[in-house]
């Protein structure tokens, strides 16, 4: 899918070039984890995972795809990034992102709805 939004085209750009949001993207591009999850796996300071993480889901390039109760009673938010692939061409003083859609996302979502028949019978 090319973007066409422009907004949307720097948020990734932004991101891309950051070294913290790579590491959370790349962690979060196979498997949903929790912001406690990615700051253990990459040490990187809470107040940092907690600012960027909230940054890409409002700018769409990572989703909550559960919540979670833990057992003291609070919610936890999983996430998955929202693209498996982004390909940037810069090419006569415009730049073009093309992205990829995460399909591991789409297709856990689809099995979740076509499981709720199994858990009303």
């Amino acid at each position: 899918m090319l973007v066409q939004n422009s907004k949307f085209k720097r948020s990734v750009l932004t991101a891309l070039a950051d070294e913290d949001m790579v590491k959370i993207l790349n962690s979060t591009q196979n498997q949903t984890k929790s912001v406690n999850d990615i700051i253990r796996e990459h040490n990187i300071a809470h107040t940092t995972a907690y600012r960027k993480i909230k940054w890409m889901v409002e700018n769409d390039l990572l989703v909550v795809e559960q919540i979670k109760l833990t057992e003291d009673g609070k919610k936890s938010s999983l996430f998955r990034c929202a693209f498996s692939s982004a390909k940037i061409n810069y090419e006569n003083g415009e730049v073009n992102v093309e992205m990829v859609k995460n399909a591991n996302k789409m297709k856990q979502t689809a099995e979740r709805f076509f499981s709720l028949d199994e858990d009303a019978s």
